[in-house]
């Protein structure tokens, strides 16, 4: 079964049994987090959510995600600046769809 939850303001399609990257959430490694926020579970579709529809996930592990790179400049100005960026994640492991 599939399902459409929302957290951390993004939409994220998931089955059983799949990892996925989350914004950084405030829970502990190993615990189970529910997503009750549901848009969508197989062919049931919320408005905007589905009533007494979660979505189960287990933590597996916090993180930090590559960096990227933000450099500015203006032209003809000589102003250059680099600065880097390094987003926290959670991973995330969908147990239960119900």
């Amino acid at each position: 079964m599939k399902a459409i939850f929302e957290t951390g303001g993004k939409q994220y399609y998931v089955s059983e049994g799949e990892e996925i990257f989350v914004e950084k959430l405030d829970a502990e490694v190993g615990s189970t987090i529910d997503f009750t926020d549901v848009l969508q579970i197989g062919d049931k579709i919320g408005t905007p959510y589905v009533k007494g529809a979660k979505v189960t996930c287990e933590v597996v592990k916090h993180g930090k995600a590559k960096k990227i790179v933000v450099f500015k400049y203006r032209p003809k100005k000589k102003y250059r600046n680099t600065r880097g960026h390094r987003q926290p994640y959670t991973k995330l492991v969908v147990k239960k769809i119900g």
